[in-house]
């Protein structure tokens, strides 16, 4: 069963985090079509809504020296069960019972990323998970199912 099992955010109010991506963690959320996580100020934009990563990808890059607590590779979605690597453009995701995400590309990484991980992208390179828009509001919460709706 996949499940989402980590859900960040980065709203309006909080501090800069001199040493990583500014993410506070959420037992659940509203994803809002066009934008991403409500209060987000990550999202909008025409496509980058939300970043997801797998689990067991995560840990795997723990394991080579990567920072990996929620939030600190840039994700705002981590899913269990599911390597979302292996999903393509146009691919759906249903997230709990409304929410829908279609994915747009694969992350690649950016300076920030370098910065605050101290590795190169190319280190972590396809496995970054992916880079995802909303496409249907709706309520998500951890431990939701996940699932590939085409």
């Amino acid at each position: 069963m996949n499940r989402l099992v980590s859900i960040v955010y980065k709203p309006q109010d909080a501090s800069l985090n001199p040493d990583g991506y500014t993410r506070l963690p959420l037992s659940s959320a509203q994803l809002v079509a066009g934008h991403g996580i409500e209060g987000d100020t990550k999202g909008g934009g025409t496509t980058r809504h939300v970043n997801i990563m797998s689990a067991h990808v995560m840990a795997s890059l723990a394991e080579e020296g990567f920072l990996t607590q929620p939030g600190q590779l840039g994700e705002q979605l981590i899913v269990e069960g599911l390597d979302v690597n292996t999903l393509s453009a146009g691919d759906r995701l249903q997230i709990g019972a409304e929410a829908c995400v279609e994915i747009v590309e694969p992350r690649t990484g950016c300076g920030k990323f370098e910065k605050y991980q101290e590795k190169l992208r190319q280190e972590a390179s396809g496995r970054l998970g992916m880079i995802a828009k909303v496409v249907t509001s709706g309520a998500i919460a951890l431990g939701d199912d996940v699932s590939i709706v085409g």
